[in-house]
């Protein structure tokens, strides 16, 4: 895969900002973030995120956090507290208290009153199946709702009865009167309210109706004081009725909406109906299992905040929808990851191996550095007569350029000796499970004059390496889009199968004993590491891969 161009792209949100900022046109730029609790963030939220949060950082102004709480019956306190830790791990803060559209319940329901006293609004008996037909389609209009004439008189009434509890569910609905006839289809009289007896999390049982998200996310924006409403782009349509409610009630601002393309990701899903369902079926072990798109999950499995971070403004903001590849991720990844984490070493397919012309009892203290190109101090290697390396670093009959271990054959370790293999030991079935090697002790860090060395491998001390396991994660889809299933199928039928290879009884540097949640790692030759936050124990210490050396999926 070719390196990704690193030029920011033009960001037109930006500019209008810039341009809206220059003219005086606002005292304080203000803008939100304003998700539904009703699932984990994923990485199309993360583009909001930055958007949102990082125009109010640019041109001094504020951004909220505001959960649009509309649906009690799908949101939950898990979700709120996983998206709040999600946006401070990200590396922004939101303005203030945390805001909730339910704050605002009692002033829609009173602006929803006064519609229906201006005539601009009336309870609905249709049935959904009924309103749908009585809508129309994208091609014929739709038609008026026999109940649509009801006085104003009997329109309050039945709505403080609504109120009050006295319907069942869907048995009435408020609705805004527009046009029945207009092309835009959300035009045509849309929800305001529907009964809906559910506790929430807010405001307990207060009660027995709820906005709709389009009556509630405009008049949220006014009473913030929200200056630029961004959405992605399927809001785009929206945006006329998102104007006739700030144009027909007395709000105390007039926010302007605009709209950008959303984040769409090759092997991945970000639809959150599509994640609960990979959660609720067990495909995966939670919103955080590390190969979900969540990023609670890409924090788990070693991801960085700043590497996102760079994604997102690497990838720019357009109006075009688009598919973005995952290999840009990845690359935003490995270049942090590259420059900032620490090496270290670990064996994940042991092979014992004995040096037999070493001093037994004789133990050398080896220094390494940390890393190769920031001075960020060295770690200790204790060197001594057993040691492992990799299985996969040794082969009896080779394959031609093959740089490794092989009978009669040299290898630096590294940081350390020159080694040859002089013997391999053998169970019953012929299965190797020892190397008798000898060093050379005058190739500590050095090659001799005129001595050529195949290849350099990793290796751990024997007794004092640590113990434990490493999970090698992969996309957890085999298809760049895994909506498209197999015929007949679902993108259940993409799930990769080799998404997740667990390794036991890995032996990693003893360094690596002192890891703590999250620490990140390159294991030398291996890839991208990190401690996994959720099983990880200091006796039982877990590992997760972050990202393969380099892109094994390009073309």
């Amino acid at each position: 895969m070719n390196k990704p161009d690193t030029t920011p792209p033009a960001n037109f949100l930006r500019q209008i900002v810039k341009a809206d900022v220059e003219s005086g046109k606002h005292d304080k730029i203000v803008t939100r973030f304003p998700p539904e609790p009703n699932g984990y963030l994923h990485i199309g939220h993360a583009k909001s995120i930055c958007l949102n949060f990082g125009l109010a950082q640019e041109f001094g102004g504020e951004c909220n956090l505001r959960f649009d709480d509309t649906n009690p019956a799908k949101e939950e306190q898990e979700y709120i507290d996983a998206i709040k830790a999600d946006v401070e791990w990200l590396g922004f803060q939101w303005a203030g208290e945390i805001h909730y559209a339910s704050d605002y319940f009692d002033q829609l329901h009173a602006w929803a009153i006064e519609l229906i006293k201006a005539g601009k609004a009336y309870v609905d008996d249709l049935s959904p199946e009924q309103a749908r037909e009585y809508r129309g389609t994208l091609t014929e209009p739709g038609k008026n709702s026999p109940f649509r004439d009801r006085s104003v008189e009997e329109n309050l009434d039945l709505f403080a009865r609504m109120t009050a509890g006295e319907f069942p569910d869907g048995a009435r609905a408020l609705r805004a009167k527009i046009d029945m006839a207009a092309p835009n289809m959300n035009l045509r009289d849309p929800i305001l309210y529907r009964i809906r007896h559910a506790h929430h999390h807010q405001t307990g049982d207060k009660w027995c109706v709820y906005p709709s998200y389009d009556f509630t996310h405009g008049q949220s924006d006014a009473i913030e004081g929200v200056t630029h409403s961004i959405c992605t782009l399927e809001f785009e349509d929206h945006r006329p009725l998102y104007e006739w409610f700030i144009n027909n009630l007395p709000v105390p601002a007039t926010p302007r909406q605009y709209e950008f393309a959303r984040l769409n990701l090759n092997y991945t899903v970000t639809s959150k109906r599509k994640l609960k369902q990979l959660v609720d079926e067990g495909h995966v072990d939670g919103w955080d299992d590390p190969r979900m798109s969540t990023l609670s999950a890409f924090r788990r499995r070693g991801y960085t905040a700043a590497s996102i971070r760079n994604f997102c403004e690497r990838i720019g903001v357009t109006r075009s929808d688009g598919v973005v590849d995952m290999g840009v991720l990845e690359f935003s990844i490995r270049e942090d990851l590259d420059a900032n984490a620490p090496r270290a070493m670990c064996v994940l397919r042991p092979l014992k191996v004995t040096i037999t012309n070493y001093p037994e009892g004789q133990t050398e203290q080896l220094e390494l550095p940390r890393h190769p190109k920031e001075d960020i101090g060295v770690r200790v290697l204790p060197f001594s007569r057993e040691l492992y390396i990799d299985r996969d670093d040794f082969m009896i009959d080779p394959p031609k350029g093959y740089k490794r271990l092989e009978p009669g054959g040299e290898v630096r370790l590294r940081g350390s000796y020159v080694i040859r293999a002089d013997e391999a030991i053998t169970d019953a079935d012929g299965n190797i499970f020892e190397l008798k090697c000898s060093y050379d002790p005058d190739t500590l860090g050095k090659n001799p004059e005129g001595r050529k060395v195949k290849g350099v491998i990793h290796w751990v001390p024997a007794d004092e390496s640590v113990e434990c396991e490493v999970r090698l994660y992969d996309r957890l889809f085999r298809a760049p889009n895994p909506d498209k299933g197999e015929e007949g199928g679902t993108f259940l039928d993409n799930i990769n199968p080799e998404s997740l290879v667990v390794l036991k009884g890995c032996r990693a540097e003893p360094s690596l004993a002192q890891a703590t949640a999250e620490d990140r790692f390159q294991f030398e030759r291996e890839g991208y590491f990190c401690i996994d936050s959720k099983d990880s124990r200091p006796e039982a210490p877990v590992f997760n891969r972050t990202v393969t050396l380099r892109d094994s999926w390009g073309g």
